[in-house]
């Protein structure tokens, strides 16, 4: 399913889900204005298409005492398979790396580290990620506070209510 493929009550049982992960069917049918067989009928289509990839608990980071977030710029001494997949291997088996993405432009990856201060970064920076092999440079950057946090991007509500995002034809309007 793609998301032209969406309606108005597919793109409200999404909002409805990313607000509350947890919302019932009856919840996500009195929201969107359908009966709850149809909305557990479509959610199982979202499930299935991929489009929900899952549910999970949002977790505070800084009340288990993670504290100090570090964005971290990775250049790589070869951009070949073989190193980025050695590269990522390692990186997914670090608990404190809790994003990497990889990258165009000068840097190679983009990792966040989370950990309960300044010291224990530099502790994991020193003793744990300058080792693993291939790395040719590392940049570290400290967030001064987030400005916006989301989980991931839907389709646009408008002043209607939950209505599909359209895309216009060759030359139309």
């Amino acid at each position: 399913m793609i998301s032209t493929n969406l309606d108005s009550y597919d793109v409200g049982i999404l909002h409805v889900l990313q607000r509350n992960g947890r919302a019932t069917i009856n919840e996500l049918a009195e929201a969107v204005g359908l009966s709850p067989s149809p909305v557990a009928r479509r959610l199982r289509i979202l499930e299935n298409a991929g489009v929900i990839t899952g549910y999970a608990a949002l977790i505070d980071e800084t009340a288990l005492g993670y504290e100090f977030s570090v964005f971290v710029s990775v250049k790589l001494d070869r951009q070949v398979d073989d190193a980025l997949a050695s590269f990522e291997a390692a990186v997914c088996s670090f608990p404190e790396v809790v994003d990497c993405w990889l990258m165009t432009g000068n840097r190679d990856y983009l990792l966040r580290i989370a950990t309960r201060g300044p010291s224990d970064f530099e502790r994991f920076l020193t003793s744990t990620f300058t080792k693993v092999s291939g790395v040719a440079s590392i940049e570290s950057s400290i967030p001064l506070r987030r400005v916006k946090a989301g989980l991931s991007r839907t389709l646009k509500l408008d002043a209607k209510g939950y209505q599909r995002q359209t895309t216009t034809g060759r030359g139309g309007s």
